[in-house]
């Protein structure tokens, strides 16, 4: 039976035909590859994914990272009565629930996931890195918010301090927390083995209890320096100066704005970690 198909059409959806050998390809047209896609789409995929998953095992040790600082600051009460050293130890004690979560847990979690391979799961998918280290990140941080909140109301009541400017924590957790995932997400990418990144985020967070929770009038001149470095301090800095009767706004904007600048400075670092380690 003869065919009514056009050769022309017939060419077109099955290529071009075989040499007089019959040697030649069947097809030679290829199909396009989607498009990759977009950073926020991708960014809130992945948040979704990782809380998702991170749910269930992180809450307990929400409440670890808790009591921790709820226990360190009823210890600093037999020691400091109040000003400027209290509200020090509330606002150190605060942001050092961020810490044990963001830094100390996501470097673990990457960690981990480089010695398992999962790295290799997120490199098949058409998502930019920015998006698996911001949506990790951002879900991590997101745990410490209930836990910085009841640190700092009950550091307020144990101090005798003033609750009424607590909303800037509204700013303090996500900046802070961005600087710290950052930073807890480079030390599990860059650390060779997994053991190693544990104890990279070990120390980053006694970094942050020592340096964070110590009044810093009472730290030596080096130890001061060392603690300019570290990225929650000035999280820290800007709430321990919203205690104040008559808060200087445009100081804590400062600080705020540093710490913006440093978190976008960390999942940066991050981001370039991630993209490192998948290609090995």
């Amino acid at each position: 039976m003869t065919s009514i198909i056009p050769a022309t059409a017939a060419a077109t959806r099955t290529g071009p035909a075989p040499g007089p050998s019959g040697t030649g390809p069947a097809c030679t047209a290829t199909a396009p590859l989607a498009p990759r896609a977009r950073l926020l789409p991708s960014l809130a995929a992945v948040y979704r994914a990782q809380l998702s998953r991170a749910r269930v095992a992180r809450i307990p040790l929400l409440f670890v990272a808790t009591f921790q600082s709820v226990g360190i600051m009823i210890l600093m009460r037999g020691v400091v009565d109040g000003g400027a050293e209290a509200r020090a130890v509330v606002a150190g004690s605060s942001v050092l629930v961020v810490a044990f979560v963001a830094l100390n847990l996501l470097a673990q979690y990457f960690g981990q996931l480089r010695a398992s391979g999962g790295l290799d799961h997120y490199a098949t998918l058409p998502v930019p890195p920015a998006a698996v280290v911001l949506g990790a990140a951002a879900a991590y941080a997101s745990f410490t918010a209930p836990g910085t909140v009841f640190t700092a109301t009950t550091g307020s009541v144990l101090f005798q301090l003033p609750m009424t400017h607590l909303w800037v924590l509204v700013a303090v957790v996500p900046l802070s927390g961005a600087a710290l995932a950052g930073l807890g997400a480079a030390l599990g990418l860059l650390a060779p083995r997994p053991e190693l990144a544990t104890l990279l985020g070990q120390l980053g967070m006694s970094a942050a209890l020592l340096l964070g929770v110590l009044p810093a009038e009472r730290l030596p001149q080096p130890v001061v320096w060392a603690r300019d470095l570290l990225p929650s301090t000035y999280g820290v800095e800007a709430l321990a100066r919203s205690f104040d009767a008559r808060p200087d706004w445009g100081i804590i904007a400062f600080f705020l704005a540093i710490c913006a600048a440093v978190g976008v400075l960390s999942l940066a670092v991050a981001t370039w970690a991630y993209r490192r380690a998948a290609v090995r």
